[in-house]
């Protein structure tokens, strides 16, 4: 693995642009850091945070508030989940009003998960029924800049990964600007489906999703559910790791830098980080990737980051094996 230095330097010139995601919180443990992870992530101008939406809609409120907070106290260009689940298409127009009304440009629109345990998907009574014909009720609102999902290893309930791919398409067509992809391990499996993607007239950005391991055991449950490969590779990395944190943090870096790195020698230049509420991790990545803050911005953030513990992240992001 590279030193930070020498990684950015190996990276094409085009700056590499970065979006970051959050989820919002349950308690005020959480909800401290949550807007650590704002704080400190914030300086590396992030061209938009998103901000997730509980599966059954119920985080609909939390959501709100963490979006209107941030168009309130930063910069940064706030993204809100928007889904179909639990909700009349007159309900979820009438978010999105306010959205609009708040200053919310951009909002990634998805299907959304049903709660766990209560079956497979069903549209809701009165409802949008799937992703595009959420990106065209909200194109009727206003224009909206809209964020999509993609699934470069197949969404696990479409029935063929040509289904899933045309799938994606009537959501672009319908107006959708991008798609971010869920997190993957395996850049073949992303790279080959760029290539379809291609094949198929798809000339929106297509976004990776790139996920830092924080517990390897939660990335675990997470693949299971949405269908993405861990490779055995990756497991060997982590094994026997569960009481030595700090190996973790250095091993996922390493990952994480290496995976972007590859795929930004194959032109990529955009991606979209899961973050998991956690500022350290992210952070320390980004900056050996070459995304790095203004000198005033770098300095607070360092201050920040002093504060929760991060320098010892940091500094070894770059000097992982």
């Amino acid at each position: 693995m590279t030193t930070s230095s020498t990684a950015a330097a190996a990276l094409p010139e085009r700056r590499i642009q970065v979006s970051f995601e959050f989820f919002p919180p349950r308690d005020a443990q959480m909800e401290q850091s949550l807007w650590q992870a704002i704080r400190g992530l914030a300086p590396l101008r992030p061209r938009f945070v998103s901000v997730t939406y509980g599966a059954d809609g119920s985080t609909r409120e939390r959501t709100h508030n963490v979006v209107l907070r941030v168009l309130r106290e930063t910069s940064l260009t706030a993204a809100p989940h928007l889904t179909c689940i639990g909700a009349t298409r007159e309900h979820v127009l009438s978010i999105a009003e306010d959205y609009w009304r708040a200053g919310v440009r951009h909002i990634v629109s998805l299907r959304g998960d049903p709660p766990q345990g209560t079956g497979s998907y069903c549209p809701y009574p009165g409802g949008f029924a799937y992703a595009a014909d959420l990106v065209r009720g909200l194109k009727s609102v206003a224009n909206f800049e809209i964020s999509v999902a993609a699934y470069p290893e197949v969404h696990p309930e479409a029935p063929s990964a040509q289904f899933d791919l045309d799938y994606l398409k009537s959501k672009l067509d319908a107006g959708a600007d991008r798609a971010i992809t869920q997190f993957f391990f395996d850049n073949e499996a992303f790279l080959r489906f760029r290539d379809r993607c291609v094949a198929a007239g798809i000339s929106a950005s297509l976004v990776p999703g790139i996920l830092p391991i924080t517990r390897f055991p939660q990335v675990l449950r997470m693949a299971s559910r949405c269908g993405a490969q861990v490779p055995a590779w990756l497991s060997q990395r982590f094994e026997g790791l569960e009481e030595d944190a700090d190996t973790r943090r250095m091993i996922a870096a390493a990952v994480a830098i290496a995976q972007v790195e590859q795929l930004a020698r194959e032109g990529i230049s955009e991606f979209h980080f899961y973050t998991l509420n956690r500022v350290e991790l992210t952070y320390a990545i980004c900056h050996a990737l070459g995304v790095r803050a203004a000198t005033k911005d770098a300095e607070d953030a360092t201050h920040r980051l002093a504060a929760s513990g991060g320098p010892a992240v940091a500094s070894t992001a770059g000097a992982a094996p």
